[in-house]
């Protein structure tokens, strides 16, 4: 019962979150720095994607494709070609990550995790870190990208926590802290008020998250 009553209430903080940053940079933003509606829905459907990842819950694919759509269309008008790519390649693993979630079902909606070995995790970083340079230094160099190492940043390791989430290991909270944090960073720089605060969420989110999930952790 304690469990669902915090798993509300750090769902109706995030949405609350949203909806006060998009009033107020509306008010205090020139016309043409206004932040769309669009933001608005994006960052609230990716709030409750997430918490509903944090909990474990299958649920979490629905708002996810609701989610990928708007926040798609945003990255196509700042163009940040890296966002755009990867979130045709979230669209894609939802859909198998809805088959593996439906047979690691532990309750009607709520999964059993795992955890990966320490040194395959380390190979998983460093490969991480090696395969962003590279795709920043190519969107630098072959795209008009407006942050090109920065979105490279955001969009390699994301590539790989998402498969981990889809594999339910729980040490992708860590890849997607570190995705957060820069994200934040990113749409702060970009003027998109929305998009960092849903963002700086995230970031609380992905420690609620694996403390959860390490509860969630069976083994296997």
């Amino acid at each position: 019962m304690r469990n669902k009553i915090f798993d509300y209430s750090f769902l109706a903080l995030g949405l609350l979150i949203q909806v006060v940053t998009f009033v107020l940079s509306r008010h205090l933003s020139t016309v043409d720095s206004q932040p769309s509606v669009i933001s608005l829905i994006s960052g609230c459907l990716g709030i409750c994607s997430v918490c509903l990842t944090a909990q474990g819950n299958i649920l979490t694919f629905l708002f996810g494709f609701a989610q990928v759509g708007t926040y798609t269309w945003l990255c196509i008008s700042q163009r940040f070609y890296g966002e755009i790519a990867i979130n045709a390649y979230y669209f894609l693993t939802m859909i198998y990550g809805v088959y593996v979630w439906r047979r690691r079902l532990r309750t009607s909606s709520v999964v059993s995790t795992r955890q990966l070995r320490p040194g395959l995790m380390a190979v998983i970083v460093l490969a991480v870190l090696a395969g962003s340079c590279l795709t920043g230094w190519g969107l630098a160099q072959w795209t008009d990208d407006t942050q090109p190492y920065l979105d490279a940043f955001t969009t390699v390791p994301a590539l790989v926590a998402q498969v981990l989430m889809i594999l339910v290991y729980r040490e992708h909270w860590f890849i997607w802290l570190a995705v957060d944090v820069l994200s934040v960073i990113l749409w702060v720089r970009a003027g998109d008020w929305c998009m960092a605060a849903q963002y700086m969420f995230w970031c609380a989110n992905c420690l609620y998250g694996l403390h959860r999930w390490r509860k969630l952790n069976v083994g296997g």
